[in-house]
């Protein structure tokens, strides 16, 4: 068989050789077959028959129709599903190594005869013009902060000119974390696009009774920033294309940074944020000439950053609790039946009375969820312990999992009424001396297999804080400042006290 090789060397030797005979030769190959490739002009490659027949039998071909007809009525039926109802329709007929003939025939008949696909049109983006923003799920990354799971989310926006982006952190699709995500990129970013896309905000906006505040709001903070807002279709996510590939792309960008960490656990979670820091930081430095461009033409920022926060005007109910989002918190029992304002971040609760910041409490995610701070409610309990062991929110005074178990020894060795009592002054010591120091005299009296009692653990705490701890946690001491040392400081002043003397 002649190869192409053959023919190009004929070609070469016949301007170089006498006769045609002698090129043949050293070509390797008849005189005759050389004369016919010499008038053809082709390599043999080029000469050869496509292949159109079927080298074997089709064991489809009477089946055809009915899988055709399949396939016309639901285009998205697999070739697996297909094959599956035609073995279970003729028995023994059809072996499981022929389903990937039946793929290819399906694949085949999609791509000649199927409907037509969805086909993605090339957008051109000008510098300054658009910003894309959407929340991503983080958890397969399986990040833990010292050993405990750190389910999150993170609001990501991109620059669509320049690929510029940035992820903040948040735990739900809230508009708190909307305007937390956006608000951060921005000032990060030193400028403001013309236009900013997010897609439908249905999660958002659907956990909402009054689903017009939240457009109203998202109004407000688009006008603030003087951008355009824009909104993909419903089921359309590719038109918020670059934001999606970024989410594969940064979530693939940290997870193998953390392989080469060598460990998903952090310390904390400003330690984990700036790991994420450092990884985004790297995507972003091979944009610096594009994103240079945007920032020539960028919007100026306003004065100041919008509240992020929502605000919430609430009552605090008999149970020294509070019910924000559907969620309920409580407050010190001080605040029992007082209004107080709250301000409902992405991540927390700031509680304020009479214009005064009284605590920060985390954010619960999602609905129905409660979180009860034993330090609020312990006095009340104390004088009623018989409420405890029917508590609704008993489980949430259990602050670690040491005073669990000290609360099960006490079970063990007393009735409830007595071991609820003995618990509760455990507690009670808990949040008027330190919450540290009780766990560890507890973690003593466990490990040592001694009876857990308050007064054991009130006689132990005060011997592990000694007279000196104790003296000073009670007393302040105040020195008196002598004022006329700030008076000799200025000589003006020394010489006009100098004449009030004299």
């Amino acid at each position: 068989m002649v190869t192409d090789a053959q023919v190009r060397k004929l070609m070469e030797r016949v301007q170089a050789e006498d006769t045609l005979g002698v090129a043949a030769a050293k070509a390797g190959m008849d005189e005759k077959t050389a004369r016919k490739y010499r008038r053809a002009s082709r390599l043999p490659s080029q000469m050869r028959a496509e292949h159109r027949w079927r080298t074997r039998e089709d064991p489809f071909e009477e089946v055809w129709p009915v899988v055709q007809g399949f396939l016309e009525f639901n285009a998205g039926l697999q070739a697996k599903t297909l094959f599956g109802y035609l073995q279970r329709e003729e028995p023994g007929r059809f072996a499981d190594g022929q389903l990937r003939t039946l793929q290819r025939q399906v694949k085949v008949w999609r791509a000649l005869e199927g409907p037509a696909q969805d086909v993605f049109f090339a957008q051109v983006h000008e510098p300054g013009e658009l910003a894309q923003a959407d929340f991503t799920d983080m958890n397969k990354l399986a990040v833990t902060i010292r050993r405990q799971p750190f389910d999150h989310m993170v609001m990501h926006v991109v620059l669509t000119y320049s690929n510029w982006e940035t992820a903040s952190t948040c735990f739900s699709e809230s508009f708190e974390a909307l305007s937390a995500g956006t608000q951060d990129a921005l000032w990060e970013l030193g400028g403001v696009p013309k236009g900013y896309q997010t897609d439908s905000l249905s999660a958002a906006v659907h956990k909402l009774e009054h689903p017009e505040v939240f457009t109203s709001r998202y109004g407000a903070l688009m006008r603030h920033y003087d951008m355009a807002p824009r909104r993909t279709n419903p089921v359309s996510p590719h038109e918020n294309g670059d934001v999606e590939q970024r989410h594969y792309r940064f979530f693939q960008a940290v997870d193998q940074a953390l392989m080469l960490r060598g460990s998903r656990d952090f310390d904390s979670r400003e330690a984990y944020e700036l790991f994420r820091r450092q990884v985004q930081d790297q995507l972003n430095a091979g944009r610096r000439a594009r994103l240079a461009e945007e920032l020539k033409v960028l919007g100026r920022l306003p004065a100041r950053r919008m509240e992020d926060y929502t605000r919430h005007e609430v009552v605090v109910s008999r149970f020294s609790t509070i019910r924000v989002a559907d969620n309920t918190y409580s407050v010190h029992s001080r605040l029992r039946d007082e209004r107080v304002q709250v301000r409902l971040n992405a991540d927390h609760l700031d509680v304020y009375y009479a214009q005064r910041h009284l605590e920060r409490i985390p954010r619960l995610r999602g609905r129905g969820g409660h979180r009860i701070q034993y330090r609020h409610v312990i006095d009340a309990l104390v004088r009623k312990p018989g409420a405890f062991a029917s508590y609704r929110y008993r489980d949430d005074l259990f602050p670690t999992t040491c005073f669990r178990v000290a609360y099960d020894a006490l079970c063990e060795d007393h009735a409830e009424s007595v071991a609820s009592r003995q618990y509760l002054k455990i507690l009670h010591l808990a949040a008027h001396e330190t919450q540290e120091g009780v766990e560890a005299v507890l973690q003593r009296l466990l490990g040592n297999g001694e009876p857990v009692g308050a007064d054991r653990v009130e006689e132990l705490l005060a011997a592990r804080a000694g007279p000196n701890q104790a003296s000073s946690k009670t007393g302040v001491t105040v020195v008196e400042v002598d004022l006329s040392l700030y008076d000799d400081l200025l000589p003006s002043t020394r010489a006009t006290r100098a004449e009030v003397l004299a």
